[in-house]
């Protein structure tokens, strides 16, 4: 249990050790584009600018955070409708849910940034692509009384 500390206790507080950050990581720019993608219960924000290094996802770069290059397909689809593959870097917080669900998040976030960056070049394709449109189905929550599931019942006994 955590002490309660008052005037009267002679307990030291020792300072908390924290490690550096790493200079030259990854720049941010003052100027950026920022907009926020959801998937389930994913919540990305991005944040990109114009720029030709990897995005980083959580601290730390798309290929070490997403496992496998089916992911990282699906991160970039956007850039690639867009013809802007090497053009733009950025920087993505993404919390909740799964690996799949946080990539459809980043897609909708990173869509939704490009739409900002120019909106007469960029909205039609995103659109017609659906990145923009929010896909809005979720878990199903379960129900009471069903044995832990959402719609099954439980087995009856026979007889």
């Amino acid at each position: 249990m955590a002490q309660k500390l008052t005037k009267k206790s002679k307990i030291a507080i020792k300072p908390v050790k924290t490690t550096p950050v790493k200079k030259g990581a990854l720049a941010m720019p003052k100027e950026y584009f920022s907009s926020v993608g959801r998937r389930k219960t994913a919540v990305a924000r991005v944040r990109i600018w114009p720029g030709k290094q990897e995005l980083t996802v959580n601290g730390k770069s798309m290929s070490d955070y997403f496992k496998g290059d089916i992911y990282k397909k699906i991160i970039l689809e956007p850039f690639v409708v867009s013809d802007s593959v090497n053009q733009f870097t950025g920087s993505i917080k993404v919390l909740g849910s799964g690996t799949m669900s946080q990539a459809g998040a980043i897609v909708h976030g990173i869509a939704r940034a490009l739409v900002k960056v120019d909106s007469d070049k960029f909205k039609k394709l995103m659109r017609d692509n659906g990145f923009l449109t929010r896909d809005s189905r979720m878990k199903e929550t379960r129900k009471a009384g069903q044995g832990g599931r959402a719609r099954s019942k439980k087995q009856s006994p026979k007889r």
